[in-house]
């Protein structure tokens, strides 16, 4: 029997695991967790009954497989859930499919709403060309914005940056107002700084081309019309947050036979003169323990990896160690009542505003985004009738200012923050909050990331080595995503196959993900 080493237990990992495991019996598989929890930034943390989403994560894809995975794991709701049934709004519900009310292995369908907030008003994302947005600019800034644009349709930039990338598709007036100042708050780079690559991954196709394409096609009811991933209206949600999915996932690999290491900090990857990897070295309880393996998964950061890999050539261990990522913190905060005001027909418990997340473009905070978890799934707050539970979410870098504040410190100037963006009145109005941080979330596409392509190339000389994931591949993924890249390397392993291009291609091709 061959033995598989998983580093991670996020989606990445614990996919590749399930379906190693599930597909046969040929192979031992152990995985292998940091920390005590699954899901990676996919995880659900639970707060005295009110739970987190870890950046949020609306589970949508035009992978029939994944669809089909999701659905045999949670199956998607047969009923309404509680805020449907009560506000009588409408959603998707399947024959035969279980209520939210009585079980929780279930899949919610939730209706997408994100907006900018700029300048203490609610713009669209992606930006629509409604009346609500022009009296929210002014005509005269319309103006502008329409001329830059066709500008930009007319005089295309060479992509050499972001920058690039988002006035080719935007004009330059509407990249200055809602891409530029965020962009560079994220990531905590200029956009002309970092690789056009992450646009054309991240807003794939979107454009105020593709935006007017959906506009026509619902006005003229035109049929499977192509929707961007930023233009659905309605995704699938576990009951109880993306770690519900994850849990679920490591319970069943268990249930088949799988073994689980938590607490375990992978340190070394073993490698013979051969080139092929022999097993890893983990430290758990402070003692350091060697597993030997047959192959390995790896969705752990690529600069880690390589950083823990004996007799990597001198080029490839600067490119690793030179990758760059961005962190991020959140702060939990909950509070009997939001002051921003539900101007649309959307009905909401507690009349809040609708959207799932609110991306803060606001130079006067250090704020990123915030969501709204009462937004995302009725059952993530314990007193959905009487409170607002929401998440502040900030970008950073691990050992920086705000990283080094202590939980009190920071939770304290996300309220603050609160207050001078008017959300609450005051700071004692916060009934409790609780703060989460998150290494490594964002893989960012600048410093060594240029090289990328090479250290992939050394990378996919170890035969038995398989990267996975979005830390696992350094490519800002989405869950769908992941989990091809985890299918993909299942289906090498299982064939005997050693090239990894099929792996490496998954959110590569623009089609990919646009069309089935």
């Amino acid at each position: 029997m061959k033995k598989v080493l998983v580093i991670g237990a996020g989606p990445a990992g614990l996919t590749a695991a399930y379906e190693l495991i599930s597909q046969s019996k040929d192979y031992e598989v152990i995985v292998f967790e940091e920390s005590d929890t699954f899901g990676g930034i996919s995880r659900t943390v639970n707060y005295k009954g009110n739970r987190m989403d870890m950046g949020g994560h609306r589970f949508f894809s035009k992978v029939p497989e994944i669809n089909e995975w999701w659905e045999k794991m949670l199956p998607e709701q047969g009923s309404m859930p509680h805020d449907d049934v009560v506000l009588n709004r409408k959603s998707t519900v399947k024959d035969g499919g279980p209520d939210p009310e009585k079980t929780d292995r279930v899949m919610l369908r939730r209706n997408r709403l994100s907006r900018i907030f700029f300048n203490s008003k609610f713009f669209d994302y992606p930006i629509s060309l409604k009346f609500e947005t022009i009296k929210n600019m002014g005509f005269g800034t319309t103006i502008v914005v329409g001329f830059s644009y066709m500008k930009s349709a007319v005089f295309k930039r060479k992509e050499n940056s972001l920058e690039d990338f988002y006035i080719n598709r935007f004009g330059k007036k509407l990249y200055s107002m809602f891409f530029e100042n965020y962009t560079e708050n994220l990531w905590g780079r200029h956009p002309r700084e970092i690789s056009p690559e992450w646009g054309a991954q991240r807003v794939k196709g979107l454009s105020i081309r593709a935006i007017f394409a959906d506009i026509f096609g619902k006005m003229f009811h035109k049929k499977n019309r192509k929707v961007e991933t930023s233009l659905i209206e309605e995704f699938s949600y576990p009951k109880l947050g993306p770690g519900q999915l994850w849990e679920l996932t490591a319970a069943e690999f268990e249930r088949l036979g799988g073994k689980i290491v938590k607490n375990a900090k992978v340190t070394k990857i073993l490698k013979d003169k051969n080139n092929n990897l022999t097993g890893i070295t983990y430290v758990s309880n402070g003692k350091e323990i060697t597993e030997k393996g047959d192959y390995v998964i790896s969705s752990m950061p690529v600069k880690d990896l390589v950083g823990g890999m004996n007799d990597v050539p001198e080029e490839f261990a600067k490119i690793a160690a030179g990758l760059p990522y961005r962190d991020y913190m959140t702060v939990g905060v909950l509070i009997p009542h939001l002051n921003l005001k539900n101007e649309t027909k959307i009905p909401t418990m507690g009349n809040i505003v609708p959207d799932n997340w609110v991306y803060v473009h606001d130079k006067s905070v250090k704020m990123g985004r915030f969501q709204l978890y009462n937004n995302w799934s009725p059952y993530l707050v314990k007193d959905i009738e009487h409170t607002v539970w929401m998440g502040l979410e900030y970008f950073c870098n691990e050992g920086d200012e705000m990283w080094s504040m202590t939980d009190e410190e920071f939770g304290k100037m996300g309220i603050s923050e609160m207050v001078k963006m008017k959300l609450i009145d005051k700071e004692s109005d916060v009934l409790d909050f609780h703060v989460e941080r998150v290494k490594k979330a964002y893989p960012a596409y600048f410093d060594t990331y240029e090289h990328m392509d090479d250290l992939r190339s050394y990378l996919d000389t170890i035969p038995n080595l398989f990267c996975v994931g979005r830390n696992g591949q350094h490519r800002y993924n989405n869950i769908d995503h992941s989990m091809c890249t985890a299918f993909e390397a299942v289906k090498n392993i299982m064939s005997g196959v050693t090239t990894k291009d099929n792996i490496w291609n998954v959110n590569t091709e623009k089609e990919y993900h646009e069309s089935k």
